[in-house]
Order: structure tokens, then C-alpha cells, then sequence
């Protein structure tokens, strides 16, 4: 079993730690409010609007064998070149040897009297489009959309997986899709499930590791029959990965 502990500038825990777990709710730490979420399944998450007056050291408690730590981060742009000189920062580093980290990023909300709420129709695939995106692409699987993020000119959709067709790579309960735009190209709405057909992008420097969401992206809303349309391409595209039943 696993658990996120925290730790302040004098290496005093705040948070777990110290043979002691802590209940969610809100905590005052480094002299800002934070939020410490739990959920049944142990899956944890702290939340910091900031500013922090002290450094911060997150680090995991285990009881288990270590089987890999996986951690995502931002730096503001004006720290980024410090560490990276001018390159433009498109994505966030991903290791698979630390721990999992990312700013909090601030947006504005303006409500006005009259809301409109358009819902884009979902194309229908073109013929053969279904069977040549299954045998091409890195991911087939089918997701819930949990959150949709902007960052910079980008979008990001953070979705739970619940049953993968086909992947040539491992792939988590959850992941992060990344959609190069903010056009809603194609079109996911929170809170709806998708069939997926994407593919996995590695930056030149093999330090980025995305599922990547582009406009010609395979992604239909699930379905009974999309599913029946689906199965007999197991055989047909000689499945590679394993197909893994991950929720309802």
C-alpha cells in the first residue's frame, strides 16, 4: 500500500508520515491552504493555490514493494529557461522515476445572465476509417472523460480507462490526452464515455512521453454497437499488448 506523505522546509511532516496517516481535508501549510483528497481505492491528490512560504518535499510511504514511481510537472516560463535556455516548453516532463507534481494553474471564470450550451455533433467515420485507424494506431481503448484542461495552446483531457480493444503499450486506470489545439477538435465532453483510437508521441529528446489527440483522431461516442463493430477487428489486426478489463 501506498501513500503521499509532506514534508515542510525543516524536514518536519505535515502530512502522513511519521507512522501516522492523516484524514483528508484542508490543512494550513507553508502558509497557504491546502487540499488533501483520498478516495476509497487510496488514490490521493494535494492541491495548493499558493503561494507557499517554505519549500515543499512530497514524498511516498510504502509498505509494499516498490514497483515505479511516475511524476508530471509545469515551471512557470520565466523559471523554464533557466534550466532549458529558450526552448519553448510544450508538454510536461515525464519520468517514470520520481514522484507525481504539478503546479496548479489559475483560471477566470465570467458568468453572465444568458448561458448557451452547444453540444457538437460527433462525425461519423468514413468507410474503413474504423478498421484502418484499429490496425494503425497505438491505443484502442474505451474512456470516461474525468476533467478538461487548457494549457498554453494546448488541451488536455484527463480520462479513466475502462477497457482496452488494443495497445501496443502499457496503459494506466488513468491517463492524460493531449490535443494540440483549443478548436475542441475533436470534440470530448466531461462526464462521457468515448471510444479512442490514438497513438503514443515521444519528443526528440526521448524525455516526453504522451497519448497524443489529433483532429482525425478516432472517437466515437460508446456504444452497444460500436463495440459489435469492434471485436471482429481483434482478429483482423492481429491484436499486439495485452486487453485488459479496467472498470465499469
Amino acid at each position: 500500500m501506498f501513500f503521499k506523505a509532506l514534508q515542510n522546509g525543516r524536514s518536519q511532516f505535515v502530512i502522513n508520515g511519521n507512522w501516522k496517516i492523516n484524514v483528508p481535508g484542508e490543512y494550513n501549510v507553508a502558509g497557504t491552504k491546502l487540499l488533501y483528497r483520498r478516495s476509497a481505492d487510496t488514490w490521493e491528490s494535494f492541491e495548493v493555490p499558493g503561494p507557499t512560504q517554505e519549500d515543499l518535499h512530497i514524498m511516498v510511504l510504502s509498505t509494499d514493494k516498490n514497483s515505479g514511481i511516475e511524476y508530471e510537472y509545469w515551471l512557470p516560463p520565466d523559471r523554464y529557461a533557466l534550466y532549458h535556455g529558450r526552448r519553448q516548453l510544450r508538454q510536461p516532463h515525464h519520468t517514470s522515476n520520481h514522484l507525481p507534481f504539478e503546479l496548479p494553474t489559475t483560471t477566470t471564470t465570467t458568468t453572465t445572465t444568458t448561458t448557451t450550451t452547444i453540444t457538437q455533433p460527433q462525425p461519423v467515420p468514413r468507410k474503413g476509417e474504423r478498421q484502418r485507424q484499429y490496425c494503425q494506431k497505438d491505443f484502442v481503448f474505451r474512456a470516461k472523460v474525468l476533467e478538461k484542461v487548457y494549457h498554453g495552446e494546448e488541451t488536455r483531457y484527463d480520462v479513466q480507462i475502462i477497457h482496452t480493444y488494443r495497445n501496443r503499450y502499457r496503459l494506466e486506470h488513468r491517463e492524460f490526452l493531449w490535443a494540440p489545439n483549443k478548436c475542441d477538435c475533436p470534440f470530448l465532453e466531461e462526464g462521457h464515455q468515448y471510444v479512442l483510437m490514438l497513438r503514443r508521441h515521444i519528443n526528440y529528446e526521448r524525455t516526453l512521453n504522451r497519448i497524443l489527440l489529433e483532429e482525425d483522431s478516432y472517437t466515437q461516442p460508446y456504444r452497444a454497437r460500436e463495440d459489435s463493430l469492434l471485436r471482429p477487428l481483434e482478429e483482423l489486426c492481429g491484436n499486439r499488448g495485452s486487453r485488459t478489463q479496467l472498470g465499469g
